[in-house]
């Protein structure tokens, strides 16, 4: 596979490390800072990061601040007072309401002076501090330098701008403006994605790479395959290739994690590899295909491909490839093999129950409030 010119990349093995950079690198910034955030809680290490970018806001750095209203609704009103009184811009997307509460900004992201970004599963909570073996949550991130920096910025400054969620008489135009400043740059490696932009593009790329695969890695936290994926990973198996998971042992969301497990059957029999993370809660989002590695803030479920606003980078550059198979390598130590089982009438039941609730009522629920908007 050719080797593609990427933009200037180094990983993020954990949060904690993820957060040492973040503040290290908003602290540097001399044009903008811009934040975007599911979970965003109080305490360590988010109190750390509001006086960063206080200090910013307070230097003339322009500060653009976004959260999920569902994500980060434990804050307070007054929290983000000291960066609005520096002169920062603080927004919450879609304030939560019954007529639209399913529709969330799922995306994480820093980006510093449109020059350099951090993407990557982790959100800004206690829950992440740690190295994601003896403590702290298993993730990871990537640092980028160079035009997706400014592609990312770009995807950004559409949902900042229309954080409220709230669309007036004839707003099926205006959403159409959305879906389209939205669509993914494919040339700068960025895809954004979202409910009501036509088919996900990063579901579309993963295929797309998949049906040339040799060597496929992939970690996900919540792994609830639609057919088209199942199939993608069992026909790289069986043109002789290798597809290894690696998936969540410990969950902060059990629902998921049965829903996904009633697939693990017909993917071993295939003979995918299937690795459980032990010692933490496992949060990442990633793929290596080959040369290729997708990382982002979307999971392999129906809400992230789906309902969500999501973005994932793409980036084809082979030394990246290999030093993530190498800190996949590190984590399977960490990891038990999945074998195959018989189910009692029981577990298939909730199973089944399950993935109904994420496959079906979930979506479904998702496109009722979406029309009741456009």
């Amino acid at each position: 596979m050719r080797m593609h010119n990427g933009p200037r990349s180094q990983w993020l093995p954990n949060a904690e490390i993820a957060f040492q950079r973040m503040l290290a690198a908003i602290d540097a910034a001399r044009v903008s800072v811009r934040l975007e955030m599911y979970i965003y809680a109080s305490g360590v290490p988010g109190d750390l990061f509001r006086a960063v970018l206080a200090a910013a806001a307070s230097r003339r750095v322009r500060v653009e601040v976004l959260v999920d209203g569902f994500g980060s609704r434990p804050l307070s009103e007054d929290y983000w007072r000291p960066v609005r009184e520096a002169g920062g811009e603080v927004r919450v997307f879609n304030p939560l309401s019954l007529d639209r509460f399913v529709i969330r900004d799922h995306r994480k992201m820093l980006l510093i002076d449109d020059r350099v970004a951090f993407v990557g599963g982790f959100n800004i909570a206690p829950e992440y501090l740690g190295d994601g073996v003896t403590r702290g949550w298993f993730d990871f991130g990537l640092e980028l330098q160079g035009p997706v920096a400014a592609a990312l910025g770009a995807s950004f400054a559409v949902l900042f701008e229309h954080h409220d969620f709230v669309h007036p008489r004839l707003g099926r135009w205006r959403h159409t403006a959305v879906r389209r400043a939205l669509r993914c740059h494919e040339r700068e490696q960025v895809l954004a994605t979202g409910p009501g932009l036509g088919r996900n593009v990063f579901h579309r790329r993963l295929l797309q790479d998949l049906a040339r695969a040799r060597s496929v890695e992939i970690v996900a936290a919540y792994f609830v395959p639609g057919l088209g994926l199942r199939r993608a990973l069992r026909r790289v198996v069986r043109q002789g290739g290798t597809v290894r998971l690696l998936l969540a042992g410990r969950s902060d969301v059990p629902l998921v994690q049965t829903a996904g497990r009633a697939f693990f059957g017909g993917l071993l029999r295939a003979g995918v590899v299937i690795d459980e993370y032990q010692p933490q809660v496992l949060h990442a989002k990633l793929a290596i295909v080959d040369d290729v590695v997708f990382v982002g803030s979307a999971n392999l479920d129906a809400r992230s491909l789906a309902i969500n606003y999501e973005v994932m980078v793409r980036i084809e550059d082979r030394r990246l490839a290999a030093e993530g198979r190498a800190l996949l390598a590190a984590a399977r130590q960490h990891a038990v093999p999945v074998k195959e089982r018989q189910h009692g009438l029981w577990l298939r039941l909730r199973e089944t129950w399950a993935r109904f609730l994420l496959t079906t009522v979930d979506p479904w629920l998702a496109r009722r409030q979406l029309r009741r908007l456009v």
